[in-house]
């Protein structure tokens, strides 16, 4: 093995797609035993950072202006969890996703626009699909196709924006605006 082996470390993140294992016949005082994984790595995969706190002394409004405020300047998502703190005082546990070069300015935006005395940090790995927008036009006007693919698996969606202002402009459900946008890729 060790003629094969460029490095030895920990398992790399994977999908194994087979496992074999060998004996061999020499005795050690280790077993003599040889696994073997072969596997795909992920299409994509990245680091990501989550800071979150607890908070229990803000107003809705404030809090929605901070998470637009972290969103304005780059992070990947935010949201909240509705908890229950010390005391039995509602909360909300607020997370801040974002990528490690944003780490500082998730901070101070934590701080300047929350009442939070402390942050928590988690490096978590990310799994992503493969993204990309596709335009159609329609007879009402043009619409956004959100596409995903990898990990053995495919999706696609309308974008909610171009469908809503097809429906309001003609007083019909956003599952009309959706034909409509059917109709016109399958031409």
């Amino acid at each position: 093995m060790k003629h094969f082996a460029t490095e030895f470390g920990p398992l790399p993140h994977m999908r194994v797609r087979q496992i074999g294992i060998g004996c061999g016949k020499k005795d050690f005082e280790q077993a003599n035993c040889v696994r073997a994984m072969l596997g795909e790595i992920p299409d994509s995969e990245e680091i990501i950072l989550e800071l979150s706190c607890n908070l229990d002394d803000m107003s809705p409004e404030a809090v929605g202006f901070a998470m637009e405020e972290m969103l304005a300047a780059g992070a990947v998502d935010v949201f909240t969890i509705p908890v229950t703190m010390k005391k039995s005082r509602p909360g909300l546990l607020l997370t801040c996703m974002c990528r490690e070069p944003l780490r500082e300015t998730m901070l101070a935006l934590l701080f300047r626009h929350t009442t939070t005395l402390g942050v928590r940090e988690h490096v978590c790995n990310r799994y992503i699909l493969d993204r990309r927008t596709e335009t159609i036009e329609t007879p009402e006007g043009t619409v956004r196709v959100k596409e995903a693919s990898g990990w053995g698996t495919s999706r696609e969606k309308y974008e909610y924006d171009d469908l809503a202002q097809i429906a309001r402009k003609k007083g019909i459900s956003l599952a009309q605006a959706a034909r409509i946008a059917d109709k016109s890729r399958d031409k």
